[in-house]
């Protein structure tokens, strides 16, 4: 792969690494992070590509070990006194029920339910995304689908 061809099929998943990485992480200027970084190692390890058809899915394994690294070294964290202005200004964001809804998931349902629904990745693709067996995706998939039921007719009076 060249780097016209890597730039072209970067620019074609942008838009979908970022609601990998929103779903993920709640800053914007972390998600921009954390896909800047993912987008420099995939250009640094190119060649251990092994099958060009397989670059979105390998993206995007990058991208959610650099969203996983943002959380663990803590970058998230904002201090006390900068605490109640974040939350002034998130009030006044317009976020969907489901949106909300979905952001309260567990990451271990969240990030399936994402790449399944809103990123229209395979269950096999997802396999190898998060290295997880078949039938474990599957169950988080249906495990994930059965909490957004719950916090949608429960939170915000949904009906069945």
């Amino acid at each position: 792969m060249n780097k016209k061809q890597f730039t072209t099929q970067v620019l074609e998943a942008e838009k979908s690494l970022y609601h990998i990485a929103k779903s993920i992480l709640k800053n914007d200027e972390d998600c921009a992070d954390a896909m800047q970084n993912a987008v420099l190692h995939a250009y640094e390890k190119l060649h251990t590509l092994r099958n060009e058809r397989y670059f979105k899915t390998w993206l995007t394994r990058i991208l959610i070990n650099e969203c996983n690294h943002i959380i663990r070294s803590g970058k998230e964290s904002v201090p006390y006194e900068d605490y109640f202005e974040t939350q002034e200004s998130s009030q006044q964001e317009d976020y969907s029920e489901v949106f909300e809804a979905v952001t309260k998931l567990d990451s271990t349902y969240r990030i399936p339910l994402v790449l399944f629904y809103v990123e229209g990745f395979s269950i096999k693709e997802i396999c190898r995304i998060l290295n997880l067996s078949q039938g474990t995706v599957k169950t988080r998939l249906y495990r994930s689908r059965k909490l957004l039921k719950e916090k949608l007719v429960g939170e915000y009076g949904y009906d069945e």
